[in-house]
Parts: C-alpha cells; structure tokens; sequence
C-alpha cells in the first residue's frame, strides 16, 4: 500500500458500549490521520456506556460522534473498507462476523469488559481506565508496525501476537 494511505480499523465486540468503542476513539486520537476507527457490535446496546464516555474525556479523547451500532453497517457495499477487523470481545470472536469486503486482517485482542464489573464506582472507573491502558497498548505496537512493507501472513502472525500482550482475556490470541 503507498505511504499515504489512510487504514480504516473496525473495532468489535459484542454491546459497543465500551471496549470496541475506546479503541475507535483511541486510534481516531492517536491515528495522525494514517489511521481512522470504527467500531460496532453483534448485538449493540443502542447507546454509548457513560463511563466510557467519561474515561475517554479524562484521557483527552475526543468522543464525538461516538454511538452503539450494529457491525452489518460495515458489511454493505457502500461501507468504507476496512484494512484491519479486531475483535475485543471473547463473546464476539466466537461469533460468525459478516463477511467484510476488501478481506481485511483479522485478529482477536481479548480484553474484560470494564462494563461488566461491579462494585464501587472507582472499581468501575479502575476497569474503564484498565481497559484503555491495554487498547493503547495494542494500538501503539500496531501503528509501530511497517505496514507497507510486512506480507499478509507475517502481519497477521504479529496481530495475534499483540493480541497476547498483558491483558488478554485468552490464552492463545486467535484470529476473528
């Protein structure tokens, strides 16, 4: 691919209510304009959840435009083609995701939902806060990657491996 081409990442997961939707706002913040996020779910929420909202807004992440919606908006004609599909979800990774066009690379970055924590709020916004520390992560050695130069195969081989980095919900990062 040339230099300047922009990459479009679909972030998946089951709700997009937290993790899918911090790692679309993550890529759009951090992307320098090489990359643009997206995200959405197998079964969405309807709406974005607050404390994603609001850990995006700590961290400096803007969050506009950000909404819950289902992950066939992507698999239409007119969709914008995605160069790389990552699941966040162990529940979505197991699930039959729509044929994409244009094939992108797929890969499964696990992580535990924040939303599902219970307890005291600051146990919440610690999961929330978590999960944004393991997508930058991923992101960050993602877009280290030399994207233009890497075959299809090698490519994949280093996003599962991402995939396993601290934080995985699974033992073997397998593809999405």
């Amino acid at each position: 691919m040339p230099a300047d081409h922009v990459y479009n990442v679909l972030f998946l997961c089951t709700g997009n209510s937290a993790r899918s939707v911090l790692g679309e706002a993550l890529i759009n913040h951090v992307g320098n304009g090489r990359f643009r996020g997206f995200s959405a779910g197998s079964t969405p929420r309807g709406q974005v959840h607050p404390m994603t909202l609001q850990t995006l807004r700590n961290a400096g992440i803007s969050i506009d435009g950000l909404r819950s919606k289902p992950w066939d908006e992507f698999a239409t004609p007119d969709a914008p083609k995605m160069d790389f599909v990552f699941t966040v979800c162990d529940n979505a990774a197991g699930e039959a995701c729509p044929v994409w066009p244009g094939q992108p690379v797929t890969a499964h970055w696990g992580i535990e939902d924040p939303a599902a924590v219970a307890g005291p709020e600051f146990k919440q916004q610690a999961a929330f806060e978590d999960a944004l520390t393991y997508l930058r992560n991923r992101v960050a050695a993602f877009m280290s990657l030399p994207l233009e130069s890497i075959d299809r195969m090698a490519l994949t081989s280093k996003l599962r491996g991402i995939g396993a980095m601290e934080g995985s919900t699974s033992k073997s990062a397998g593809a999405a």
